[in-house]
């Protein structure tokens, strides 16, 4: 956090400044481990064996917060008899169909639930397909959750508040981690295991009635095959500890620059809608109702899904949705499997994507594997390319690695590549939403130089005119951009939008054209319009919420002036839970918001995140739906059932409990289960230059003994784009750099600044030598494990210049979520510089078939 996240990072030291310890888990010592009190190295994608100890810890001494786990978790609900835990099938969960790579997920239902399928599938046939011949469950269907909404069928589940029924949540959760003990911690992570013991206590001995403890994480625990299940496992570890809703609390994912947070929330992403409202799909052929019938929750606020879905509606197309048209729902674009970007990439070798826009992404060298990048955009027809500098993506048909290797010539390439230069975000008004969820504004303080326009500029005029051009076309194909609210106004002589128009329509307004002040005024009649639903209120009463800077000697230590958080300006999510069931806090120290007897509604330091009028004592009628169907028990407001889930019953594609499986690439096996590999890793198609490496104790699997892990640094950014081209910090950091033990270096001979080849069954790049005590070796499953550390920031072009760590990455994928495992996998080094020309190729080649390896490699379930 110090190192990537360093502006956030000194609340971290305002609060150790105070007394908090801070623990830092890493492979590596870095900035951050030399600010915290304890630093613990481990493996690279070992942390859910690492969680599940601790979770073991919790559980066998009874550590766990029993109130709250009994009020607001599903601790104590029944599962089916006949669900079976990776305990009793080997590393699987019942369900699983081999030939599909996919889980029927009916038996983690609950005891006394009529089942109701994951969302996106409840409605489908075992015949329905997706393009491909893909199943919808392997559609991208396990992100469509979001922030919530994953049902949990009909009826009330059995329940057992003393924990104590064999099959009740809480006890099929202490058989689950029984077996992660300290012991097999240290086998499988390599943490000592006194090390180890010392952070369970630290962790449990800070969390209860009168103390909270807070998880941050970022891509280290997001970039894996089973990255969803990391943030389970921590979600299960703080439900248990009672760290959710309160202040101190949480589990935070570190984003902040380039608004990451914002990204999602108006997504960037192919399978969800502003507010993670799912995406509809090609073959389901549903109208309105059948698409909120089939994807909200009856109960929770994911059951207004149609109030959000309907305003969102209004919002793109105005007058032109009706009640009649079905509010233009059928202009939505439809999934046909999953669009994600690596499966754009192959859709790019096949042929069948033609164009591409880049928006702030440099693929040519900051994805996964960025050879098939950059192979994928020669077989494009036409590229465009925003960005301030002329990165890697943007020239990688004149001197990408692939023009020096021969597997490509310029001449050849039939890619049309057109470079526009991007405004900075000091060029431009806009917001930045981050860790905290909350909007903060800036405000344009220079013009952008020469030809340089915003991306608000960009798509604002690009719409304007591929409008003019379909002007009077009958074509019905033609009616969604046609019926769109493309109406902002503009500023200046390049006719730049106003973005706080845009601001303005994503807060919502009613049908008299008054801002909205929250989401509980969306109606599904069309009476409402909102951009996206979360962020309704942060223009309300026409004033923009996201650009108050009120300071906070002027506030309590809330600071709600300052910005604006979604939903509603709630600062801590879920904070019903900081309260008792019957309102009071838990205890005076740790209290946020409480029942206020008196006034007959919720008070406290931040906006209640509850029904404010609704009392501890309130039981839904049995017909109740949406959020007037949770009891004023039922913390977790957006969840179906109202509760923390320390076991996930539905919306999830790869098991109900976090489990720990080895990552694609390991050089060791599954010491808990016969199973290695998460067996609905998401694996991209058979691809010669994607190959998969032999693991544990397979033949070949000696070839590449080392693990990998990828970073970032505080002097650049990200692909490098926004760092390489500043001569200051590169200067700062000159080179591409791999870092090592003295005793790998020993072992290996490769000495401090002098050259290191790095190879993969994907490809084989060269760094600069630091040879560092901050990357000690690890001794797992019973040998000596060394690590190699590699930032990410590199590529050919600008002052600082190096290879690209990417290029040794395979695309093998997060089920749920589709995102690349980049922060664990198996290699070699070598002293010296790497190949050039052909030989290059060879050198990746002759490893490939040392370690015996094929299309089928690594492909098993």
């Amino acid at each position: 956090m110090a190192e990537c996240h360093p502006v956030g990072f000194q609340w971290v030291m305002e609060a150790k400044a105070r007394g908090a310890k801070v623990i830092h888990v890493d492979p590596r010592f870095t900035r951050t481990s030399a600010l915290a009190d304890l630093h613990v190295p481990l493996r690279a994608g070992s942390d859910i064996a690492f969680l599940g100890g601790i979770i073991n810890h919790v559980l066998g001494n009874d550590a766990y917060f029993r109130d709250y786990v009994v009020a607001y978790t599903n601790g104590p609900v029944v599962l089916r008899e006949d669900f079976r835990d990776t305990e009793d099938l080997d590393g699987v969960f019942s369900g699983l169909a081999t030939d599909t790579r996919s889980y029927d997920n009916s038996t983690w239902s609950y005891e006394g639930m009529e089942v109701r399928a994951a969302s996106g599938e409840r409605d489908r046939s075992t015949h329905d397909r997706t393009d491909g011949g893909r199943t919808v469950a392997e559609a991208a269907r396990g992100e469509a959750h979001g922030a919530g909404g994953a049902d949990v069928g009909e009826g009330e589940p059995e329940r057992d508040e003393t924990l104590t029924h064999p099959r009740c949540v809480f006890q099929v959760l202490k058989r689950h981690y029984a077996r992660y003990t300290p012991e097999v911690v240290e086998q499988i992570c390599g943490v000592p295991r006194d090390l180890f013991r010392q952070v369970c206590e630290l962790v449990t001995e800070n969390s209860g009635r009168d103390r909270t403890t807070a998880f941050a994480y970022a891509v280290g625990w997001t970039q894996h095959t089973v990255g969803v299940q990391y943030i389970r496992a921590a979600a299960v570890l703080q439900s248990l500890l009672g760290n959710i809703g309160r202040p101190g609390g949480g589990i935070l994912a570190l984003r902040g620059h380039a608004s990451i947070q914002g990204s999602t929330d108006i997504p960037t992403l192919f399978n969800l809608l502003p507010g993670y409202i799912p995406m509809p799909h090609a073959h389901q052929r549903q109208d309105l109702d059948a698409f909120v019938r089939a994807e909200a929750a009856r109960k929770g606020y994911w059951g207004n899904m149609r109030s959000y879905l309907v305003s969102l509606l209004k919002s793109y197309w105005g007058e032109a949705a009706t009640a009649e048209n079905d509010f233009c729902f059928d202009y939505l674009p439809r999934l046909t499997g999953s669009h994600s970007t690596y499966e754009t990439v192959m859709s790019q070798l096949k042929g069948t994507c033609k164009g591409y826009f880049l928006f702030g992404e440099n693929p040519a060298v900051g994805s996964a594997n960025a050879k098939l990048q950059r192979l994928g955009m020669a077989g494009l027809d036409w590229l465009v390319v925003r960005d301030f500098s002329l990165i890697e993506s943007a020239t990688w048909w004149q001197d990408g690695p692939e023009i020096e290797t021969g597997e490509l010539r310029t001449e050849d390439i039939g890619t049309e590549v057109f470079f526009l230069p991007a405004a900075a975000h000091t060029e431009k008004d806009g917001s930045f939403t981050n860790t905290q969820r909350l909007l903060q504004w800036h405000h344009q303080a220079v013009e952008p130089p020469g030809e340089a326009r915003s991306d608000l500029w960009f798509m604002y005029h690009l719409g304007r005119r591929i409008r003019a051009r379909l002007a009077g076309s009958a074509d019905p194909m033609d009616r969604p951009p046609l019926d769109l609210t493309w109406d902002y106004p503009t500023k200046g002589e390049h006719a730049e939008p106003e973005a706080e128009a845009v601001l303005a329509e994503i807060n919502g307004h009613d049908a008299d054209g008054r801002p909205l002040t929250s989401y509980e005024q969306l109606a599904g009649d069309g009476s409402t319009a909102c951009g996206c639903w979360i962020y309704c209120g942060v223009y309300a009463d026409g004033v923009n919420q996201a650009a108050r800077r009120k300071p906070g000697t002027r506030q309590n230590w809330v600071a709600g002036e300052w910005g604006w958080a979604w939903p509603a300006n709630r600062r801590i999510l879920y904070n019903r839970a900081s309260a008792d069931p019957d309102g009071k806090p838990w205890s005076e120290r740790k209290a946020l918001v409480w029942w206020d007897e008196e006034r007959a509604r919720w008070s406290g330091h931040d906006v209640p995140d509850f029904t404010p009028g609704r009392p501890p004592s309130y039981r839904p009628p049995p017909d109740a739906t949406g959020g007037a169907a949770l009891s004023g028990t039922d913390p977790f407001i957006m969840q179906a059932d109202g509760k923390a889930w320390l076991y996930v019953p539905s919306g999830l594609t790869d098991g109900p409990l976090p489990t720990h499986y080895e990552p694609q690439d390991s050089p060791f096996p599954n010491l808990l289960y016969r199973q290695r590999r998460n067996p609905v890793r998401h694996l991209l198609p058979p691809h010669p230059d994607n190959r998969y490496q032999p693991s544990g104790g397979e033949p070949g699997s000696e070839v590449f003994p080392f693990v990998a892990t990828t970073y970032r640094l505080t002097e650049h950014h990200t692909a490098g784009g926004m760092s390489r081209w500043q001569p200051y910090l590169a200067e700062l950091q000159p080179e591409f750099f791999c870092e090592v033990s003295p005793e790998l270096a020993a072992a290996r001979g490769l000495d401090h600044t002098g050259w290191a080849t790095i190879v993969s069954a994907r490809g084989v790049i060269e760094a600069r030598v630091l040879v560092t005590d901050r990357i000690p070796p690890l001794t797992v499953h019973g040998r000596t494990l060394h690590q190699v550390g590699l930032p990410y920031h590199w590529g050919p072009n600008g002052y600082s210049t190096g290879d690209a760590a990417n290029e040794l990455l395979h695309l093998s994928l997060d089920p749920n979520t589709h995102i690349q495992e980049t922060k664990a996998f198996a290699v070699d080094i070598r002293p010296g510089r790497r190949p050039r020309g052909p030989a290059a190729v060879e050198l990746v080649r002759a490893y490939r078939a040392r370690a015996g390896i094929d299309e089928h490699t690594g492909t098993e379930p």
